[in-house]
């Protein structure tokens, strides 16, 4: 191989070099900036969907929407891909009088907090500076189960009274997926849309999975009212063994936020910033 084939090569590979950090070129001192280690804080805001045995498809006028709030931060580790953790609250409800399966009259409402670690991949690399920027991001983490029911004007919890006969975990794993994207509004500061599914490794997030246990066996009165509510609309009292739920497929929950981001940095952006900030004369 010549010498001048090589010095080519060289002379290009250096070209690519100069215009990818071009490319990359961050605000702080107009120099690439190395993303690793970078950090944001994150807060989001919207509603969340119930998905499970109390409902058999999208009702667009009893939807059980609640609120859903998320805390979190973003911990850089390339140019497109960060590690994420979050805080969250949700709210979820469901009545099967507006399903199929009205006759059941079985109910639910659950407020709980679920907490996940994950990945997410961004379309464009930091060091671009996209203003839109869309992401798919993963998780596992795990949430708490508190499903209630009201029984004449008095909500109960549900769990400690083992409607169905079955006592089950109630800090299940849940797994996360999504989609969003975010829109930097300042140098520091991006909002953006995000959509995101969580599939819960439990199939009691509403208390309802199986079928109907023998009532001589469930521990209380109270137990057996919230187990088989199908008399309070003149049904008659459901069979031990008939469908209660579906243990097919698991619970889900999904989530539509808007959500805000705060780049916070790393040590190497401060300074930059300082020197920015305090000129030397």
């Amino acid at each position: 191989m010549s010498r001048k084939y090589l010095l080519s090569v060289a002379l290009v590979l250096s070209l690519f070099h100069q215009f990818a950090m071009g490319q990359g070129r961050s605000r702080f001192g107009g120099r690439y900036t190395d993303p690793f280690g970078i950090l944001s804080v994150q807060a989001g805001v919207g509603v969340a969907y119930y998905m499970g045995d109390l409902n058999d498809g999208v009702n667009i006028k009893h939807l059980g929407l609640g609120p859903s709030v998320s805390l979190g931060a973003l911990y850089r580790l390339t140019e497109h891909v960060s590690a994420r953790g979050e805080l969250r609250f949700y709210q979820v409800s469901a009545h099967q009088k507006y399903s199929k399966n009205y006759q059941n009259n079985l109910s639910f409402k659950t407020f709980n907090p679920d907490i996940n670690l994950g990945l997410q991949a961004d379309l464009f690399a930091y060091n671009r500076h996209a203003r839109i920027n869309p992401y798919l991001f993963g998780g596992v983490g795990v949430t708490y189960l508190n499903p209630k029911a009201k029984l004449d004007g008095t909500w109960y919890s549900l769990a400690p009274l083992t409607t169905e006969g079955v006592k089950y975990k109630r800090l299940p794993l849940v797994f996360t997926a999504g989609i969003g994207v975010s829109y930097k509004t300042s140098e520091r500061l991006s909002i953006g849309v995000e959509l995101c599914n969580n599939f819960v490794r439990s199939d009691y997030l509403d208390d309802v999975s199986t079928v109907y246990p023998n009532p001589d066996q469930l521990p209380s009165d109270l137990a057996r009212r919230l187990s088989d509510r199908s008399s309070e609309i003149g049904e008659p009292l459901r069979q031990p063994g008939w469908n209660r739920g579906s243990a097919k497929s698991k619970d889900s929950y999904l989530f539509l936020q808007v959500r805000a981001t705060y780049l916070i940095g790393n040590r190497a952006q401060a300074i930059e910033r300082k020197k920015t900030r305090c000129p030397k004369f």
